[in-house]
């Protein structure tokens, strides 16, 4: 089918068009919908066959190229709709399209479409050219990022989701420990002080120095499951361990599949990719099977008595799936509630409005924790951080 598009008068403009494309590619990746320059030049491709006045036909065309997900359609079509009226309607109705492309090689158009991804361009001149675009595709992408589930992101939404996580507030409940401190009025008289201080009065008793206990925040302990049902959450949920240990003092972190490790060591380093790279060769039953009843009963025997003593908040994440004993399984998390001060189960499924508790190892677990939450995108994680908050010293 040929292209019902007149030529342009004179062929001008045609060294518009694919700056154009290019500015839109832009603005949908602002949007966080992936565009490589291979669907530009598909899409180039089939708007030489529809008629470029009609912005339907182009909007179609545009969307069946580039858009792979659902959930990307709203987004596209707002992206459309910015993009469209920031054309004039006389350029678009003088452009030949099939002209341009026998005027310009294949190879040319692919040439200058990567050099464009290439080319950083500083934010006032970009701001010059589409100043309205730029402020609406930022906002939305972040938002858009806060609500969608880790299982769906791209590799360059991870990469985003890797510094909001950053951003993440932790505070924890304290705690009143054995030790006392000084303090103007505290609940308890410190004799000894007390004594010193009233030297300088021969011995009079004028001044009574006091003292009370001291504060501390709880510990935060997190076993997390990397069995093969956990896979395309256990990348996130691994830069998720990487932030609470370098946001907080003592957090002690596990993985578990067949097994338990302790990864604490690892997660420590400051660069977060070489900490990952470390824990993955540590681990030995990566995206294996899951045994959870045995991997707490694990932590209760081996690691309990020296992380859980001072009234720490436990984390388990982990969808529930269990080929172990489900009777041990409520056994052992039964032992675990009673040795720490909260036991909080996170689950990735959560997040889906269909979901309900019927895994066997769910049903065993329910019962001995004190919270049942989400942990599948950024909302969910500062659910948990509002509930560490908030949860009582």
């Amino acid at each position: 089918m040929q292209s019902t598009v007149h030529p342009p008068p004179n062929g001008a403009a045609g060294g518009n068009f694919l700056q154009n494309l290019l500015l839109f590619a832009r603005l949908l990746r602002g949007l966080s919908i992936p565009v490589t320059p291979t669907q530009i030049l598909d899409l180039v491709e089939a708007l030489t066959q529809i008629d470029l006045r009609v912005k339907a036909q182009a909007r179609d065309a545009a969307r069946a190229v580039l858009v792979n997900r659902q959930e990307h359609l709203e987004l596209f079509d707002e992206a459309f709709e910015l993009f469209w009226r920031a054309r004039e309607k006389q350029e678009l109705a003088r452009f030949n399209l099939g002209e341009l492309l026998q005027q310009t090689p294949q190879g040319e158009i692919q040439y200058r479409l990567v050099q464009a991804n290439r080319e950083r361009k500083d934010d006032r001149q970009y701001l010059e050219q589409e100043p309205h675009v730029e402020k609406v595709y930022t906002y939305s992408s972040a938002e858009a990022l806060r609500s969608r589930d880790f299982a769906t992101m791209t590799e360059y939404e991870l990469q985003q989701v890797k510094e909001f996580m950053q951003q993440l507030q932790w505070s924890p409940p304290e705690r009143r420990t054995r030790r006392r401190v000084p303090a103007a009025n505290g609940d308890l008289v410190d004799l000894r002080r007390s004594m010193r201080q009233n030297v300088r009065y021969g011995g009079e008793p004028l001044v009574l120095a006091r003292r009370q206990r001291k504060t501390a925040r709880r510990p935060i302990i997190a076993l997390a499951d990397i069995s093969g049902s956990m896979d395309r959450y256990s990348r996130v949920l691994l830069q998720f361990l990487f932030s609470i240990t370098h946001a907080l003092d003592r957090v002690e972190a596990f993985v578990f599949s067949t097994r338990l490790t302790r990864i604490t060591r690892h997660l420590r380093r400051r660069d977060i990719d070489l900490a990952l790279e470390q824990t993955a060769g540590a681990v030995d039953d990566w995206a294996g099977g899951t045994r959870i009843g045995e991997s707490v009963r694990a932590f209760n025997f081996d690691w309990a008595r020296r992380v859980c003593g001072q009234g720490a908040i436990v984390l388990v994440i982990s969808d529930g799936w269990d080929r172990g004993d489900p009777q041990m399984l409520a056994q052992e998390m039964d032992r675990l509630h009673r040795s720490c001060h909260k036991l909080i189960w996170l689950n990735p499924l959560l997040g889906s409005p269909s979901y309900e508790p019927l895994t066997r190892g769910i049903k065993a677990a329910l019962p001995h924790t004190d919270n049942f939450l989400p942990v599948h995108n950024l909302i969910s994680l500062e659910q948990l951080a509002h509930v560490l908050a908030t949860a009582q010293s």
